[in-house]
């Protein structure tokens, strides 16, 4: 292709006007020291929030940052301090495949974050003693990591062991269940999650009245206690011919599990299921049981009654909500991605670590729904 030269004259124009448009040049150190009217030996000493600065040059040299649009270069500073940062993932003990999801992705994003000097490790601790998981908090200190991220449920003893965390200069992120505390955490808007779980199952059920089975692992978890509110909000405001039962918790029990379950499906008219946790494999398959135990023609005082299809949503995306959303077994799954979680985690525990802030659309975690047409 030939250009004539007025044609070369408007393409060199044009790419002089977007090289006018990129700034390479960043401030330094340097500068700074000069809009402040310090040293540079000053302006590191506050980068690095050391003592002996008075209040007034830090208000200076904080007040050029601003001036000058500064931006630290972390990265080179770090690998010059040879500094490493070293997070701890706290996670349940007894989860099953959702958690082995948000493991495997753990440890992916580890290996990915090498070059950023960033190294993750894993502790599961039984989710249901609050005591062993606030004395493990306990054990840490700056010493020993840098930030950690904990998934636990809520009570006074993981809360008061978060704060104190804090205090000892660690940084703590509530990690897929929130926690009653002031901060940033990761996770899906769970009312959002719940709301949006009671708008399908809403306009999926045809019968005209009839009963909704809700079952949790444990509701002491803050995600599925948001979502029961937010699926309770739109049921009783859009689908009053609909009735939500009390929440039964299965505590991670199949027998647990199978002995509620059936006694729900006995003394209600169950035309609906919502699994609220992360966890839905136990009872999903305990519902698939008892359906195919009727098909077979078993005695239904042994397992319950179901009237025959009831619309089944869950939660979370694993081989198993896979498997049964092809095979008819659930009819929506709501889902957030694993592998955002566990870097969003490791990115916002870095920001903290740094005390930067992080990119808020680069780490909203979104509400998702699968079908069996989507998948």
């Amino acid at each position: 292709m030939t250009l004539h030269r007025s044609q070369q004259s408007d393409r060199d124009h044009e790419f002089d006007a977007l090289d006018d448009g990129f700034n390479l040049i960043r401030p330094t150190t340097k500068d700074l020291a000069k809009a402040a009217g310090v040293s540079r030996a000053t302006v590191d000493r506050v980068l690095n929030a050391r003592e002996g600065v008075k209040q007034k040059t830090i208000d200076k040299v904080n007040k050029a940052i601003q001036d000058l649009g500064f931006v630290r270069n972390l990265s080179a500073a770090n690998l010059a301090k040879n500094r490493a940062y070293r997070f701890i993932f706290v996670l349940p003990r007894s989860g099953d495949l959702f958690l082995t999801e948000i493991i495997r992705h753990i440890r992916e994003a580890d290996m990915i974050l090498v070059d950023d000097m960033a190294t993750t490790a894993v502790k599961q601790l039984d989710e249901n003693d609050p005591h062993a998981i606030a004395a493990y908090l306990g054990t840490l200190d700056a010493s020993v990591c840098d930030g950690v991220a904990i998934m636990a449920p809520e009570t006074p003893q993981v809360r008061d062991a978060i704060l104190r965390l804090r205090e000892r200069g660690v940084k703590a992120l509530p990690f897929i269940s929130n926690q009653p505390i002031d901060g940033d955490w990761v996770g899906i808007d769970n009312h959002a999650a719940g709301a949006t779980a009671a708008t399908l199952l809403g306009r999926f059920v045809r019968a005209t009245s009839g009963s909704i089975l809700i079952v949790s692992e444990t509701m002491q978890s803050r995600d599925s206690l948001e979502r029961r509110l937010g699926f309770d909000r739109v049921i009783n405001a859009q689908f009053p011919h609909l009735t939500a039962l009390p929440s039964l918790e299965t505590y991670g029990n199949a027998d647990r599990a199978r002995r509620i379950i059936a006694e729900a499906l006995r003394r209600q008219s169950v035309v609906a299921a919502y699994i609220l946790s992360s966890e839905p494999r136990i009872p999903l398959t305990v519902l698939d049981e008892i359906r195919r135990g009727q098909d077979q023609g078993q005695d239904p005082g042994a397992g319950g009654r179901m009237p025959g299809h009831i619309v089944t949503i869950a939660h979370e995306r694993t081989p198993f909500t896979e498997q049964a959303l092809r095979g008819g077994g659930v009819d929506a799954v709501i889902t957030q991605d694993p592998g955002h979680l566990a870097r969003s985690a490791i990115r916002k525990l870095k920001a903290m670590s740094d005390q930067r802030s992080t990119l808020d659309s680069q780490e909203k975690i979104r509400v998702e729904i699968l079908l069996p047409t989507n998948l």
